[in-house]
This record gives structure tokens, sequence and C-alpha cells, in this order.
């Protein structure tokens, strides 16, 4: 199905007329600086997604995680986020050189709401931030540190509507292929060998185990 041109939705007055207006508790939720709340949500928060651009506007997201506290609230207006191992692809941090705006969601696993947080972010090597960012003795190669232009908590109904949390709406990941077997079929093919394919598997789930610090 393609949408037809004309129903195109091309300018903000023509937007905003599909919509009621903004409710004034919307309207006043944005907050220039980190208040209480918004701190305990972060302390509290094992992940978050980050929303970066590069210098062309081509936009891109990325999920980080680690334990429950693992962003550090460094004072009113600035958080500290690790860069731990990952595909070294550098997305989000070469972006973040070449357009320094970012959106931060932040998620608790359990609450329905959500935590955002627009900013500039800039990318730090200093081995003191580095040091207190450590997990089994190991520090991240760098930090993401981003001054806050903008937070506000966001309502339930996305994760209500998409039953998030709910065990009864968990999937079964069986019913799809493997992470590798997925990207080997989009790339140069994966084995027909099931075993083959299985010792594939195995070895990423040593690299989980030995690498994700």
């Amino acid at each position: 199905m393609t949408p037809r041109p004309d129903h195109a939705v091309t300018d903000e007055a023509a937007l905003r007329a599909l919509y009621p207006p903004t409710h004034t508790l919307a309207a006043l939720k944005s907050l220039p600086t980190l208040d209480i709340h918004a701190k305990d949500f972060i302390r509290r928060s094992p992940f978050l997604c980050i929303g970066t651009q590069n210098q062309d506007g081509k936009a891109d997201v990325s999920p980080r995680g680690d334990p429950a506290g693992f962003v550090r609230v460094l004072d009113d207006r600035t958080i500290a986020i690790p860069d731990r191992p990952g595909n070294n692809r550098l997305d989000t941090l070469s972006n973040i050189l070449a357009n320094q705006n970012v959106g931060l969601l932040f998620m608790v696993p359990g609450f329905d709401d959500t935590l955002r947080i627009n900013g500039r972010a800039s990318l730090s090597t200093d081995p003191d931030l580095l040091h207190s960012m450590a997990v089994n003795d190991r520090q991240p190669t760098l930090s993401i540190v981003v001054s806050v232009a903008e937070v506000f908590l966001h309502c339930a109904k996305a994760f209500r509507r998409s039953r998030l949390w709910d065990p009864e709406a968990r999937q079964d990941r069986k019913e799809m292929p493997s992470l590798l077997k997925m990207i080997l079929d989009q790339t140069t093919g994966a084995p027909d060998d099931p075993e083959a394919m299985r010792k594939i598997d195995d070895g990423l789930e040593t690299d989980y185990r030995t690498s994700m610090y």
C-alpha cells in the first residue's frame, strides 16, 4: 500500500489541526535541569536509547545498557554514559563529533513511564570519570557526557499499548533465527549445516561472556 500524496501532512499548521491543543501539564513539565525525580529515575535505569544525527541529518538510535545506575549524574545539568565494547561501528560516537545534539530515552523494568532528555553531547577520556564507571575492574574506553537542555517524564501509554513488561505478551525467541543466522543471511551467507551454525552461535555466547566489559 502506498499512501496517497494528496493526504500528506507537509506543514506544522496542518499537523496541529489534526490534534487537540497541548495539555497545560504537558507544556509545563519540560525542565531545563535535573530535579530530584529525574535523578532518581536515572539512578534506577539499567537501559537507555540514544538518538543522534550526523552532519547531513542522517539519524541513528543506539541502545545502551548496564547495571542500574550506570549513567552518572555529575550535577543538575550534566550526565555521563559509559561506552562499553560493541561492534566498533562507532555510529553514535562519530555522529556526536559531527553533531552534538542528542536525545535520550531512559527505561526502568516494570515502569511504564519513561524519562526523556535532550541536550548536547561530547566525548571524554577523563581517567577519574572512567575509573568511576569500571565494571569487573574494566573501564570504558570513553564516556559520553551530556549537557542537559530539556528533561521531562513521558506517560505510560506506549508501554501499556505494547505490553512491553507483561509476561503474557512475551514472544518465543526461537520463532526467529538467531542473530548471527539473520546477519549471515543478509551478508555473506549462513552455512546450511545446522551443526556449523550452532557452533557459530555458541561462539557469540562465549564472546558475550568474555567481552561485554
